[in-house]
């Protein structure tokens, strides 16, 4: 980390790069008709991925966390603003089975994984435990997970590198597969058709460009759009918090108050409940806010940007490159079983492919990638069900683990 040409401490340098990063990938989307196919996402992924390998930036600083901390929770609010209230509901139902379904494969997975590699990678038991509740909820999962089972603390690391590098492959994939025509021919794509018929103009300009054409945008709508993003999370974060205090959670608690804890204490599960009370209830005062969108937006590819500095290639190669395999294994079965049980049950190939998302990878890059194909309708739902994963992750974790400490 230390080795790198520019140091974890040089806040101003780092928040430049992924600011300017973020913002070259938004411009060659929006301006090259070769950047528009690939995505703004996939460039700003894979640019950070090339920045950190080389070792331009470190792979470790206060400032991507800052990214996590702050301006993730953000820009969820940001991008709910003008999400059809009524079609989340009625989506979210969807997305959850197909969920479900998806954690299955995750589960499915970590089990074969196991079977395969358990004489090859040491504290299998344990870093299985980790990885499958990481896979099914997210990074919360993980760590609580690496609190509970405590494997070596070089074993954690080595996991995490692992996982972040798998992470940043995995959403290059998913971001590709709605492209390929294999896929196209076999499954239903209503949203990416929407985004193609809507956002290509006679003028020449790509995809991106016609979908986020210019907007009229006031000094007051940019004052409302962050002011009350800003309240929701603060309100949201705090009732999040008291009730995770309230509610006792552990291994001591019922299944019951364990759940209790893990709904109403979840910031990012009240935080976008939250918002959805403020939509239902203000539906007027959100729809005059112009340019909330966009302003999430650009919040988002400062994320892209960060999820690909992690994932350094060399830390894997010399520390643990079966790691990577055993989390392949995982991933491979989870896109599997996803688009066998979406194909078989008649789902959207963008609805398949978000529920797998937001398994590997979480809630958060779920609703990124929605963001960026522009599956507008998609975005709230996945958040719902996404965050959903935080509450099961652990008891999945938790039975494997325990299951894998009798087999090692």
């Amino acid at each position: 980390m230390n080795q790198a040409l520019i140091q974890p401490d040089d806040y101003i340098t780092l928040w430049g790069i992924i600011v300017v990063w973020a913002s070259v990938s938004i411009f060659l989307e929006q301006r090259y008709s070769w950047a528009a196919k690939i995505s703004g996402a996939i460039i700003a992924l894979v640019g950070a991925i090339i920045l950190s390998n080389t070792g331009v930036i470190p792979t470790e600083s206060p400032v991507y966390d800052a990214v996590w901390t702050f301006i993730i929770p953000l820009a969820i609010p940001l991008l709910l603003f003008h999400v059809n209230f009524k079609k989340v509901w009625k989506e979210s139902g969807r997305l959850l089975i197909l969920f479900l379904i998806s954690s299955v494969g995750t589960v499915a997975g970590t089990i074969i994984s196991f079977f395969l590699l358990r004489d090859h990678i040491p504290y299998l038991d344990k870093l299985g435990a980790m990885l499958s509740a990481s896979y099914v909820g997210g990074g919360v999962n993980f760590a609580a997970m690496a609190a509970k089972f405590a494997p070596p603390g070089e074993m954690v690391s080595s996991a995490v590198v692992a996982d972040n590098l798998m992470m940043a492959i995995y959403f290059i994939v998913l971001m590709t597969i709605p492209t390929m025509g294999f896929f196209r021919k076999r499954f239903r794509a209503p949203h990416v058709e929407k985004v193609e018929s809507g956002g290509m103009k006679e003028d020449g300009k790509t995809l991106a460009e016609g979908f986020w054409s210019r907007k009229e945008m006031s000094l007051k709508d940019i004052a409302l759009s962050v002011g009350t993003a800003f309240l929701l999370v603060v309100v949201s974060f705090k009732i999040a918090e008291l009730f995770a205090g309230l509610i006792p959670s552990g291994d001591d608690a019922s299944f019951f108050l364990n759940l209790m804890n893990g709904l109403f204490g979840d910031k990012y599960l009240m935080l976008t409940t939250l918002t959805f009370l403020a939509l239902a209830l203000f539906p007027k005062y959100f729809e005059s806010i112009n340019g909330s969108q966009e302003i999430g937006t650009f919040l988002i590819y400062l994320f892209f940007v960060v999820i690909g500095i992690p994932a350094s290639i060399p830390l894997i190669i010399q520390n643990a490159p079966l790691l990577l395999v055993f989390v392949l294994i995982i991933v491979i079965l989870n896109l599997g079983i996803s688009l066998g049980a979406g194909k078989l049950l008649k789902y959207d190939l963008e609805e398949i492919l978000l529920a797998s998302n937001a398994n590997v990878g979480g809630p958060t890059t779920a609703a990124a990638m929605a963001i960026a194909k522009g599956w507008k309708d998609l975005i709230g739902p996945i958040l719902v069900v996404g965050t959903l994963g935080y509450i099961i992750g652990n008891y999945v974790g938790t039975t494997l683990g325990l299951w894998f400490a009798g087999l090692m």
